[in-house]
Order: structure tokens, then sequence, then C-alpha cells
């Protein structure tokens, strides 16, 4: 099977695309694009016999990776040493359960799975990466974590003051060894826009930026895989293969654009339902079928790590899907009022309780079957431990959060934050001071 490139969405027809390692390595592409797989592979006939997650990736990744089935299954076995379970709820629902990594979400698939390629492609290159990512909340935690200790890759982190939990912070600022994060008195999309304005400044070029948000593809193809891991454990469960909706908590659309991916190999998926905080560029997007659109200010809310006002993953939506996304896609937008009348409300009648995120999933869905009419099985995408949210579960529910060692850990470890402007030229001298290098 030959190898797949990659290629920028901003490239015109027929421009030749780059090998993994390197679409990996840059994160954006030169022309600012974003990097997309080129062509799309069916799934193999047998990716339905695979018995984990890293089996998935062996049976499916080595093309797309440029590397042997061993190699991959080694790197995603140790990547992906936790497990994915499924969680029936009432009235054919069922909730993928993906934050049960050591940051207590489901950005630890793409972030672990990452760090393992990344550190393998820069070392066999012999040149250290410096990982740049902007972050609203579990992203920043989950790469300071996969990455931390890995000697050919720095990492750096961005997030916004004052804008996500205390519990989130703790992660983030907790001190390790190869990363740093900066509290940026702003928005997410000020962090974001700082990334993307670093990538593109010729004075950085010597640090080898690179990133590892839902930018980078090497993020996504690894999120395909629990799309189709959780697919086959309903199947298992039901007995037999149907088609499911799928509703994805949704901010900056990385988790969605991976979904769409893994469909473009051939996963029967039914509709997306795109479950949105008062964010809700993308849902409008979705009902007015707008070609003139404009982003949005972030509004800050309870469900912080889907406070994203201008989602850089529309643009590889549009690449991959274009005219057809209305289609495909259903989008809501869930307030906080909302959201914490759905985490009492599932707590209560299943005995269930989301994390803020996850409960705007679980209200999507409630709204989408009144509208549609439709009560097919869904698979509703959890994408953070409660414990994580400790004020909006007391809020919601009267008690406190559920205890997590990994969090109660982090009580006694020094943090390592430093603050920044959002300011182009204040990011670019922190970068050359981390680095000792003069402009």
């Amino acid at each position: 099977m030959s190898e797949v490139r990659y290629h920028s969405t901003r490239a015109a027809e027929g421009t030749p695309g780059v090998p993994f390692e390197e679409a990996l390595l840059r994160g954006l592409a030169p022309d600012g694009g974003l990097y997309l797989p080129r062509p799309l592979l069916p799934l193999p006939q047998d990716w339905r016999e695979a018995t984990s997650p890293a089996d998935l990736a062996a049976r499916i990744l080595p093309p797309y990776l440029g590397a042997a089935r061993a190699d991959v299954e080694q790197a995603f076995r140790a990547a992906l040493d936790f497990p994915m379970p499924i969680e029936p709820l009432s009235r054919e629902r069922y909730v993928l359960e993906l934050f049960h990594g050591p940051t207590l979400a489901f950005k630890d698939v793409g972030a672990r799975s990452m760090a393992r390629l990344m550190a393998v492609a820069a070392d066999r290159r012999g040149r250290r990466a410096t990982v740049l990512v902007a972050t609203s909340g579990d992203t920043g935690s989950a790469v300071a974590d996969a990455f931390k200790g890995f000697d050919a890759v720095r990492v750096v982190l961005l997030y916004p003051e004052g804008r996500i939990s205390e519990m989130q912070e703790r992660q983030l600022a907790a001190a390790r060894p190869g990363v740093q994060a900066f509290r940026v008195r702003g928005s997410f999309d000020d962090c974001q826009r700082l990334v993307k304005g670093a990538f593109a400044d010729p004075a950085l070029a010597p640090l080898g930026l690179s990133s590892a948000n839902s930018i980078n593809v090497g993020r996504l193809l690894p999120q395909a895989l629990y799309y189709l891991w959780g697919a086959l454990q309903i199947e298992r469960l039901r007995g037999r293969h149907e088609e499911l909706d799928v509703c994805v908590p949704s901010g900056n659309l990385g988790n969605v654009t991976a979904g769409v991916l893994a469909a473009g190999m051939g996963w029967a998926a039914g509709r997306f339902l795109v479950a949105h905080n008062v964010n809700d560029f993308f849902p409008d997007f979705l009902r007015s079928r707008a070609e003139a659109y404009a982003f949005r200010p972030t509004r800050a809310t309870l469900s912080n790590a889907m406070d994203v006002g201008a989602p850089s993953n529309f643009e590889r939506l549009l690449a991959l899907a274009g005219e057809e996304l209305p289609r495909m896609m259903w989008g809501a937008s869930v307030d906080d009022a909302a959201t914490l009348e759905r985490m009492r409300t599932s707590d209560r009648e299943d005995g269930y309780l989301p994390c803020p995120h996850t409960a705007v999933g679980l209200e999507a869905v409630e709204r989408y079957r009144r509208e549609s009419g439709e009560v097919k099985p869904v698979m509703v995408l959890a994408t953070a431990h409660p414990s994580k949210f400790p004020d909006a579960v007391r809020r919601a529910t009267g008690r406190e959060a559920p205890r997590s060692e990994a969090l109660d850990r982090l009580a006694s470890v020094p943090r390592n934050a430093l603050p920044l402007a959002p300011e182009p030229g204040a990011l670019r001298d922190a970068l050359l001071a981390l680095d000792d290098v003069s402009p």
C-alpha cells in the first residue's frame, strides 16, 4: 500500500504533498494552511476484528504514518495504555468515555500518541522541536503531560488567564521537565492568534516550532481511531452492525474533523451532532449555509475548553466536505443554564454525572431528537472527568465532585506559569529568551 501524502488546505490543485513526519514537525503548512492526508484510504476489511485502539492503529495507520505495522502498534500501545469504555444510558444513548488517561480528558488520546511520533521524528532528523500550543483548558495539560521528559521536544503553553477552572490551571501550570506555561492576558482566540503569528515569524525559525493542538494533523489521526473503537464496542453490545449518529462536544472543531476523517475512510457514520456552548459560530453556519461568514469574539462559559470563537479546523472541514457539511452535520448551541440542568437531569435519571462539556453533548442529543423525530442509536463523546469541574458539579447537583487521585496529587506540585501580554512581540521575546537566542 502506498504512503499517504499531506497537502495544505490552501495549496493549489496538483501541488505535491509532504510525508507525515514533515507535516507533523511543521504543524502549519508554509502557506498558513492546515495539512490533510490525501488520499483517504479505505478501511481494511479486518478492522472490525481489532481488539484494542492500538490494534486498530496497527491495522489502519501505517500508510498514513509511513511506518511499519509493528512500530505503529508499539507506539500506540505505549500511548493508549488506558481504557476507552462505552457506558450505555437509557433511550439508545451510548457514552464513549475518553477521559481515563493521565489528565482525565480526551486530549490524552491524541497528545500521547503524537508525543511518541514526534519524538521519534525529531530524533531521526537530528533536531529539537519546540511545540507551541494555545489551549482553552484540557489540551495544554494533556500535551504537557504527554511530552514531558522527551529530550528532542520542548513544550510552550499559552492559556487565557482567568478563563479556565482552578483545577485546569493547576494541571496546566504544574512544573514539568521541558515544559513552560504562559498566562496570557486575553482570550483563547488571542492565544491562538499569537501561536499562528509565531509560526509565520522568521525570527523564530531557529526554534523548530511545531503545534500539538488540533492544528496539527498528528493529533487528528489518533483521534479518528476512537470513533471506530466506540462504534465497534456498541456493535458488540447490540449484537449487530447498524448506522450510529455521533454527538461531538465541539470548540475548535478538531474532534469532529477527526470523525469526518474516519467517515472518509469508510466508517458508516450517521449524522454528526455538533454540540457547542454559546460560542455558536459553527451551528449558525450550518443553519444559514452562508458563503460569507465572520468569526466572533469568544464568550466565557462553564464548558470552557469549548470557548472558541474562531475555530481553526473550520478550514479543514470546508476542505473535506464543503457543501456537504449541512447534510452531514447538525449543530446546537447550549448555554450555561441548560448545561447545568442537563448535568442535573443526567445524574438524577441515568445515574450518570457528566462534565459540563459532555452535558452540552447530551443536551444537544435531546434537542436533535425533538427537532428531527429520529431516535436512532447515538454515541456521545464524553470528553472530561467531572472531577475537573467541582464548581459546576456543586451548582448542578448540590454535592461535591467525585475525587481523583491524579488531581489530588497536583495540590503539592509547584507551578511554573509566567505572565504574557497578548502581543506578538511579547511572545517572540519570551520564546527567544527560553532558547537563549538573540533576535
